[in-house]
């Protein structure tokens, strides 16, 4: 795996530089295994941030340097992705805290204004969780279950306004690399359902003219207490037999939230989670996803 690493040094006078420096880090999710040395991985958005602190470390008369390396000294590749982990854990832990904390008996006025806010606050901690934290799974069923047992199942499912298909024929989509449940089932029902000629990309960066899904900023996303297969499969109103109970399978494995229960969620989970220790890298995840998915849904239709 590739990292991207960031060192720096200041001189004495610039602490509310250095203050604001740490606190930049901390909300990239960078880890410090070693003094001033900062990790990421090195996804395009992470070099980009790097480097933005570069110029601003000089522009303040400091120093600084990030490089690339495919391992650092000392460190396995597993124990580096542990500390991003426990860094996570803590994270997911404090909002976990917030949750466990909030007031049942409050009206529902009062309530959706903090339940908004822990979702952001969540939706942050997702966007460092570079490594799928499993504390985020727990954080997200408690959220998901706390939405539905205060505030009901209208308010946190909107209306989805359907599109054409036509309008998404021939198209680049583009996800997070290393795709998991919700993406590999997406890009199954884009495939086989909305744009049979689509071209899949895996990049943190859409291009102009992209179509986004599952990641920050995304046109297609979870929506509400909708994952990402979910949301597409409502905005283009598909119906073809077998595909509810593919979407709650899907979501279940993604949110963990314990409103599906289909004996097939277990098996599809284990090997998910299988691929993923294996590091395949996206275009074997996706040629057995897109397997996986087919067979699936033949068996659910048989």
């Amino acid at each position: 795996m590739s990292w991207i690493i960031f060192a720096y040094s200041l001189p004495k006078n610039k602490s509310s530089v250095r203050v604001a420096l740490w606190r930049r880090l901390q909300r990239l999710g960078a880890i410090a295994p070693a003094g001033n040395l900062y990790v990421l991985p090195a996804h395009d958005e992470c070099v980009e941030s790097f480097q933005w602190l570069t110029q601003e470390i000089q522009s303040a008369d400091g120093q600084a340097i990030t490089f690339h390396s495919e391992q650092i000294d000392g460190m396995t590749e597993q124990a580096l992705i542990g500390l991003f982990c426990a860094a996570r854990a803590k994270d997911y832990d404090a909002l976990l805290t917030d949750l466990t904390q909030l007031d049942a008996s409050a009206d529902v006025d009062t309530l959706q204004p903090t339940i908004a806010k822990l979702r952001r606050q969540f939706a942050d901690i997702q966007r460092i969780d570079y490594f799928d934290c499993p504390e985020g799974s727990v954080v997200a069923t408690r959220l998901s279950q706390l939405e539905r047992a205060l505030l009901g199942e209208d308010a946190i499912i909107p209306t989805i306004a359907p599109l054409e298909l036509a309008d998404f024929q021939n198209k680049v989509w583009v996800t997070r690399p290393q795709p998991h449940v919700d993406r590999l089932s997406s890009i199954w029902l884009i495939r086989r359902f909305i744009d049979a000629n689509a071209t899949i990309r895996y990049s943190h960066d859409v291009a102009e003219g992209e179509i986004s899904f599952d990641m920050p900023n995304a046109q297609f996303s979870h929506t509400g207490s909708l994952c990402t297969f979910e949301t597409l499969r409502e905005t283009f109103q598909l119906a073809a037999p077998g595909l509810t109970k593919v979407a709650e399978i899907v979501h279940e494995i993604d949110l963990h939230d314990g409103i599906y229960n289909h004996p097939e969620t277990v098996g599809l989970d284990l090997l998910l989670k299988g691929w993923l220790a294996q590091q395949l890298s996206d275009t074997a995840l996706e040629e057995r996803g897109l397997a996986l998915f087919d067979g699936l849904l033949a068996a659910i239709t048989a």
